[in-house]
């Protein structure tokens, strides 16, 4: 069975950081694209950033340029999300996805969901 764990989330001040990580099991990690999404209340749910494992692709959403990192560990099966310099419009429920295929998962058309960890952030 695919599962996938999210930890990380919370409160936190304008300005300050946070870091989430996904736990995967229950499949073979390498072969999957892992990507991060994020759903605030009333609005529909928006990719986040992805990152691949055989050829190294990494994707981020414009919103989160420069202030996001994500990153993979293939011997743990966990996958990252640095978020720093965060602001009140970051503040959603964060969701891992899994994948095969990066065009799938970038459209949220995925195999696997975490249950979501939310993030607040206050102004």
């Amino acid at each position: 069975e695919v599962q996938l764990v999210e930890s990380g989330g919370g409160l936190v001040q304008a300005g300050g950081s946070l870091r989430l990580s996904c736990a995967a099991s229950g499949f073979i990690f390498d072969d999957y694209v892992i990507g991060w999404f994020r759903q605030a209340p009333g609005q529909e749910r928006e990719e986040v950033s992805c990152i691949s494992s055989r050829d190294g692709t990494i994707y981020y959403a414009d919103s989160v340029k420069g202030r996001f990192t994500i990153s993979r560990d293939n011997a743990k099966n966990t996958v990252s999300l640095q978020m720093n310099s965060l602001k009140p419009e970051d503040t959603a429920v964060y969701y891992c996805a899994a994948d095969q295929s990066i065009l799938s998962l970038r459209i949220g058309d995925v195999e696997a969901w975490g249950q979501g960890t939310q993030v607040t952030v206050s102004s």
